[in-house]
């Protein structure tokens, strides 16, 4: 065929474009930086400096995850039109391979299987806050992160408690979070973000327990883990991620403007009273 030097088609799409595209990324940066420090002036002031809150820290990315610190950081971001990722979110991550979730753990929710250990207290207050919505709820139930709110609770082992949001999606009779065994990533229910069936093929590989509360995360090998029952536990290999929530990420800016005004009048005011200490101490 002879070259033709034709200019360049320009063609249209024919395929109908959504008006939002969600985008997915982990806490980093400088807003992860403002929304840390927001989560710890929130752990102070409102959830009595818990233990189960003092896991984060900041390295140009916000490192750490627990179920607690991840529906803190849920309620700030959601001001910015965000929420936290679900297992759904990090599946679907995974398929268009858009973050790099491998050698990490996310926490995206908890698993309710009974009112006994472990976790008794959380699982029957969480059991109580189910029953309420739906009587004849079938257990296990998979609650997302996202739709949590954290409330302090001095009677909880951990301080802490979680509150159904009024529009939580619970996952009822997940029977899949009742037996260990292997899946493949082309057989994820697309709704859950669960394996559809374990069996003996598949490279990955799901972890169940069989009573009580436990977290749900994506594990190192891309895993999922549901027999975690330290709540509180965190390592630096966790990550925070986050999801745009449709029609309002563009609020993320002034968000970002807004947590750092309030830093810098918090910043004002400590040296204020730092430089009144030191003329009353040196007489100066």
């Amino acid at each position: 065929m002879a070259d033709t030097n034709l200019p360049k088609f320009q063609g249209k799409p024919l395929i109908e474009i959504p008006e939002f595209i969600p985008t997915i990324n982990f806490l980093e940066g400088d807003f992860g930086r403002a929304v840390l420090d927001e989560y710890r002036g929130r752990t102070e002031k409102d959830y009595g400096n818990a233990s189960a809150l003092k896991v984060l820290s900041y390295d140009g990315i916000v490192k750490g995850s627990n179920p607690f610190a991840v529906a803190l950081v849920g309620s700030i971001v959601s001001q910015a039109g965000l929420r936290v990722a679900t297992q759904a979110d990090l599946e679907r991550a995974l398929k268009v391979k858009v973050l790099p979730l491998q050698g990490k753990y996310e926490d995206t929710g908890l698993v309710l299987r009974s009112e006994s250990e472990p976790n008794e207290y959380l699982a029957r207050n969480l059991m109580h806050q189910v029953k309420a919505r739906n009587p004849n709820a079938k257990m296990p139930a998979m609650i997302p992160l996202s739709g949590l709110e954290l409330v302090a609770d001095v009677s909880s082992p951990y301080k802490l408690a979680f509150k159904l949001k009024d529009g939580c999606e619970v996952f009822y009779d997940s029977s899949v979070l009742n037996k260990d065994g292997t899946f493949s990533s082309e057989d994820i229910d697309k709704k859950t973000g669960l394996p559809s069936e374990t069996s003996n093929k598949g490279n990955r590989t799901l972890y169940t327990i069989n009573s009580g509360l436990s977290g749900l995360d994506l594990y190192w090998g891309l895993d999922v883990y549901s027999r975690c029952d330290n709540l509180a536990g965190s390592r630096g290999d966790g990550r925070v991620v986050l999801v745009s929530a449709e029609g309002t990420a563009k609020n993320l800016q002034e968000y970002l403007t807004q947590l750092q005004t309030d830093a810098n009048r918090k910043k004002a005011e400590i040296d204020a009273k730092f430089k009144q200490a030191r003329e009353i101490l040196l007489g100066e």
